[in-house]
């Protein structure tokens, strides 16, 4: 039974967030199916991969996970430019990881890309009894800036892959399936082309 209509999609996507909350976390348990207490701190950003195949369409991801720490923010901008879709995480005990999730996303928004896929994502929903940020201040925020919003927790696997599925869905919608021959020019074929005799 052959789909004809499948298309496969090739995406860009960016998690962003303060440094400790979870953004390495999350990509582990979705690409890997792993969690560990102690996640060593990304140096500049980590790249995963990881495909997902839904009906309409196959997506493969290309995840950039952004390090949290202050000076690595002017990297940022090399990694979320081109991004289909970004993921800006917080963590529920950490007020202060909440305003710099509100950072991000005004970051983001002057980035001016109106097609960006953009979720909100209160991560360590485990943690409830120290939660410092509520569910309703987050889904607030998210619903006056025009985000998707989602509580997520690494460590159980809550709403992990709901996450990326979500965002899988969005890509297969934006993306018609007129569009399928248009995606070649990724293979950069034309720099590989000049040395293909001379050896």
């Amino acid at each position: 039974m052959a789909r004809t209509g499948n298309k496969n999609i090739q995406a860009k996507l960016v998690l962003l967030g303060d440094m400790g909350t979870g953004k390495t976390s999350l990509v582990l348990r979705f690409v890997k199916g792993q969690f560990f207490e102690f996640q060593e701190s990304t140096i500049g950003a980590a790249f995963f991969t990881q495909v997902l195949s839904l009906n309409e369409a196959t997506i493969k991801f290309d995840i950039w996970d952004t390090a949290g720490q202050e000076r690595y923010h002017s990297l940022a901008p090399m990694y979320y430019r081109g991004a289909a879709a970004a993921v800006v995480v917080y963590d529920i005990t950490s007020m202060d990881s909440f305003q710099r999730a509100k950072k991000w996303v005004q970051e983001l928004q002057r980035q001016g890309n109106p097609n960006l896929i953009m979720f909100l994502v209160a991560n360590k929903a485990d943690l409830e009894d120290k939660r410092q940020v509520g569910n309703e201040d987050g889904e607030q925020y998210a619903k006056e800036n025009g985000l998707s919003f989602l509580e997520t927790s690494a460590k159980t696997a809550q709403n992990v892959n709901e996450l990326f599925y979500e965002i899988a869905k969005r890509l297969a919608k934006a993306n018609p399936a007129r569009q399928t021959g248009m995606k070649l020019h990724t293979g950069r074929q034309e720099g590989g082309r000049r040395g293909c005799c001379s050896s």
